[in-house]
């Protein structure tokens, strides 16, 4: 889907209290206080405000790498503010370079870009490489949770934690249809449109394994 820009977006997010304009300076301190959940893509930001709003002894952080689409985002924290919630606008590839090992407690992917074409497997953002930065910088018991109405990149992601750290918690093929995995779900833009459309959502959690002592 072609993303509309907005102009002057990439000038108003560098000028917003709400986004962290250098977060490395803030690698390896962000969860001294509190749990630190992060959302990779989090688009217009209703996922993760709903759940800040929800969590207020929970810091989380919405990483996007579209100005124009964080930009909604921003703006809807404006009228609504959340002290537990910040943004930052990145390519998620140097995730690394901002949080330090041991640190996230939680990353969310929510409706990710599929990258369709098998050259740009290693991009979508349950793949192996992501992963494996993802698992550096999880706590020993991190999880991911994603979602996705993408039954072929849904068959991806799993097939993928064959080549990672990771272990199955639980998985679901129809999210909406799943009693447990459902309980608490908050939908997205994207999952209530995908859904109302009658696409199943696809879920998975996943958490590091244990290392052998």
């Amino acid at each position: 889907m072609r993303l509309r820009h907005i102009k002057g977006a990439e000038e108003m997010i560098a000028a917003n209290r709400f986004v962290i304009q250098t977060p490395d300076e803030f690698r390896g301190s962000w969860s001294k206080e509190q749990p630190l959940h992060i959302e990779v893509g989090t688009g217009k930001g209703r996922f993760i405000m709903t759940l800040a709003g929800q969590n207020p002894d929970i810091k989380y952080i919405g990483i996007e790498n579209h100005s124009s689409v964080l930009l909604r985002a921003v703006q809807k924290l404006e009228q609504e503010e959340l002290p537990n919630l910040r943004f930052i606008l990145m390519d998620a590839v140097a995730i690394d370079e901002i949080f330090a090992p041991d640190e996230v407690d939680k990353i969310y992917l929510n409706f990710s870009d599929p990258w369709p074409k098998d050259r740009h497997a290693k991009r979508r953002l349950p793949s192996r490489q992501f992963l494996a930065r993802f698992y550096n910088i999880l706590k020993p018991d991190g999880t991911i949770e994603f979602k996705t109405d993408n039954r072929v990149l849904f068959d991806f992601a799993l097939e993928e934690l064959n080549y990672s750290d990771f272990e199955l918690v639980a998985k679901t093929y129809d999210l909406h249809a799943d009693e447990s995995m459902n309980e608490g779900n908050i939908m997205t833009e994207y999952e209530e449109k995908f859904s109302s459309m009658g696409n199943p959502i696809c879920k998975y959690i996943i958490k590091k394994k244990a290392v052998s002592k």
